[in-house]
């Protein structure tokens, strides 16, 4: 994007809380959800903006089942940095794994969210060791508990590109 945006892309799998994270930094944030059999799932994506340091964000969330591999393409385009959402309950499955290495692979500045780290049963060192050398931020995006703060974190790495 232009000079003092950053259009970043939030990635991860089905329910890992890519729809929270992005309302939870912007409460004004919009969506296209449908019914599926856990409740309500992104079909085509989530838009956030809000203002980090001296830089406007742009926040498109996607959708995290594999059908929706085409949605992904399109909103990656011009991506400046993605956010990946693992459920630190989960840890990394299969479909974070596959996002992961297709970003790698394009070169694309990363971050990760371990999302859900005030549920029972959250480990986000589990993720830290799955993802060597890659930073990874305990958030969750229920309570708004780091949110911000890991946002600001991985918007700083952007700048100073």
């Amino acid at each position: 994007m232009a000079e003092g945006r950053l259009k970043i892309v939030v990635f991860g799998s089905f329910n890992a809380g890519k729809s929270s994270l992005i309302q939870a930094l912007d409460p004004r944030s919009r969506h296209i959800e449908a019914a599926s059999d856990e409740g309500s799932t992104t079909v085509a994506f989530d838009f956030g903006r809000l203002q980090v340091r001296d830089q406007a964000v742009y926040l498109f969330g996607t959708p995290g089942q594999e059908r929706f591999e085409f949605v992904r393409q399109i909103l990656s385009r011009g991506m400046d940095g993605a956010i990946i959402v693992v459920d630190a309950t989960t840890g990394v499955d299969p479909m974070t794994r596959h996002l992961y290495d297709q970003l790698k692979a394009l070169g694309v500045p990363l971050a990760f969210m371990a999302n859900k780290c005030d549920c029972p049963g959250a480990v986000p060192e589990a993720i830290r060791r799955e993802l060597p050398g890659e930073t990874v931020h305990p958030i969750s995006a229920r309570s708004g508990e780091n949110v911000h703060a890991a946002l600001d974190a991985f918007v700083a790495t952007l700048a100073a590109r």
